[in-house]
């Protein structure tokens, strides 16, 4: 409870810009990230920054969930060596933790244009875990998400 809510501190802290941390957002299109996951680019991790229980509904697929309320806490999870793909819901959120982690010396990152509901639309590919009950415990707690939010 104490690292969620310092998380969010250090999330409120910069997106009130007492970080003058100013991230570049690159944008990527859906039709982009789905064509690199096809080719197997493994130098891309996409970033779900939702809540446990959106991420559970259903996510991009290889999406590793890091609520970004819970960013400033997992730095730490995210590679600075490759192409970071951060989305929630209306970009919002994606936006809070890119800052947190420009903040932190992040470079390459990148924003799925129309974030998850842009993606779902289109009817590309969305996973959803064999026991969302399972998942949302897992991620709440802060564990990692396997076995509990793999899809089946």
């Amino acid at each position: 409870m104490k690292r969620r809510i310092m998380g969010f501190l250090f999330a409120a802290l910069v997106s009130a810009g007492g970080l003058a941390v100013e991230p570049v957002l690159v944008p990527v299109s859906p039709e982009a990230l789905l064509e690199r996951q096809k080719k197997g680019d493994d130098s891309t991790f996409v970033l779900d920054v939702r809540s446990p229980e959106e991420y559970a509904t259903g996510h991009v697929p290889g999406a590793v969930n890091i609520p970004y309320d819970q960013m400033a806490s997992r730095v730490a999870e995210v590679p600075k060596d490759k192409d970071v793909v951060l989305y929630c819901r209306s970009g919002r959120r994606a936006g809070i933790a890119a800052e947190v982690l420009a903040s932190q010396g992040y470079e390459r990152l990148q924003h799925l244009e129309g974030d998850i509901v842009a993606w779902a639309d289109k009817g590309r590919p969305v996973e959803t875990p064999k026991d969302p009950a399972a998942c949302v415990a897992a991620l709440t707690a802060g564990q990692p998400a396997e076995p509990a939010c793999l899809a089946p």
